[in-house]
């Protein structure tokens, strides 16, 4: 079995967003070569030039490890268009290719006979079970969760998943190549999730608040009520409104996850009509230039100026809490500060139970009459959040 001693070369499946930028961490950190793979010529064109920029950036604030230039970590960068080519060296692999369960199977068939056999295969998913992606690989004691976060040179989180063969070696490996990628904010922070749930911790608390959005959303279509007065409820709390990041992450990306969490979580996940029609017309919001908005040199042409009074965003930290506190009744994590800090390094934003211990009764009370209201019976609170016995598991 691999360690981190021998780990002096990484490849990576995918050059898009979260590839190129996986790729450009593995190479600060100063593997040997880092590997990087797409079929599209333009993709891996497009990601060399992500990169060597990205990597200025760094070095003009003084950020980049004096022992390093860009042009020495550069030459590290091996661009690939045959992925049996790309691994055949590896010692660590990690799959960032579209959040697509079939594609990501059929990518762990070709790595389990096309990869060295002492290699560890990380897939970078963000929701999906990794005990199914790992069934294809005919290793899946080397197969591991690494869920990144982006920007992923700044931000300090990397999700481990343990699947269910995941091995005790396999795991500590994943650790230590982790903790060698840097950080701008700071020291990876690395939770090791020990059971495999949909969205693991941070997609499971914020894609959960897609089932409130998702009947607001359609509540306001069909009460001729402008989205954008809708995401002005959210004040200053954050730059774009709820709606209008549904469209920066792309609203195809929003469904494909909804979609995920109906089949394995409940059916009231599936996208409501107006996600829907949108996807089904390939109005997927910036990257197609229209979605819930038309978008104007990656902006979206809104207004604030006026508020609907209909989005509460006290109601994502109670549907936050319940569904951490679900999480701690399903064993994906024994306390409940492994899920605040998990949320504080990949959203930079603090997670709910710290507030939760003073609020729990109230938002129980919010969720009881969202659910009277919508008939989401999902959002309901758990027994966990219901009675406050979650504030006694902090260790």
């Amino acid at each position: 079995m691999v360690d981190t001693g021998r780990v002096k070369n990484i490849s990576v499946l995918g050059a898009g967003v979260m590839g190129r930028e996986i790729a450009q961490v593995a190479l600060m950190a100063g593997y040997d070569k880092v590997f990087l793979y797409s079929r599209s010529l333009e993709t891996i064109n497009k990601a060399k030039k992500f990169i060597e920029n990205g990597l200025e950036k760094i070095k003009s604030k003084n950020l980049l490890d004096e022992r390093h230039t860009v042009d020495s970590l550069m030459k590290n960068l091996v661009l690939m268009r045959d992925i049996e080519k790309t691994v055949e060296n590896a010692d660590y692999v990690i799959e960032s290719v579209p959040e697509n369960m079939k594609l990501k199977q059929e990518v762990f068939t070709k790595l389990g006979k096309c990869a060295p056999e002492h290699a560890i295969l990380a897939t970078n998913t963000s929701t999906m079970s990794i005990t199914k992606i790992a069934e294809h690989s005919n290793r899946p004691d080397k197969v591991i969760g690494m869920h990144f976060f982006t920007p992923i040179p700044v931000l300090r989180l990397i999700e481990l998943i343990k699947g269910e063969k995941t091995s005790d070696t396999t795991i500590n490996v994943a650790l230590e190549v982790g903790e060698k990628l840097p950080a701008l904010k700071g020291k990876r922070y690395l939770p090791v999730i020990q059971k495999d749930r949909p969205g693991f911790i941070v997609n499971r608390l914020t894609i959960t608040c897609n089932l409130y959005l998702n009947w607001l959303l359609d509540h306001a279509i069909e009460n001729n009520i402008p989205i954008e007065q809708v995401d002005a409820d959210a004040g200053d709390i954050t730059y774009l409104g709820p709606f209008a990041k549904m469209d920066y992450f792309g609203l195809d990306t929003v469904c494909n996850t909804m979609n995920y969490f109906a089949e394995t979580l409940s059916p009231e996940f599936a996208p409501g009509k107006t996600l829907s029609t949108l996807v089904k017309e390939g109005n997927l919001g910036k990257k197609t230039g229209k979605g819930l908005y038309k978008w104007d040199e990656n902006k979206p042409l809104l207004s604030k100026a006026k508020k609907a009074g209909l989005f509460n965003p006290e109601m994502f930290m109670a549907i936050q809490l319940n569904e951490g506190c679900r999480l701690l009744e399903e064993g994906v994590s024994n306390n409940y500060k492994m899920i605040d800090n998990t949320m504080l390094a990949g959203m930079d934003m603090p997670g709910p139970f710290g507030p939760g211990k003073r609020n729990y009764e109230k938002w129980a009370k919010m969720l009881d009459d969202l659910v009277e209201r919508t008939g989401i019976k999902y959002l309901l609170p758990c027994n966990l959040m219901r009675t406050g016995g979650f504030v006694k598991m902090r260790d």
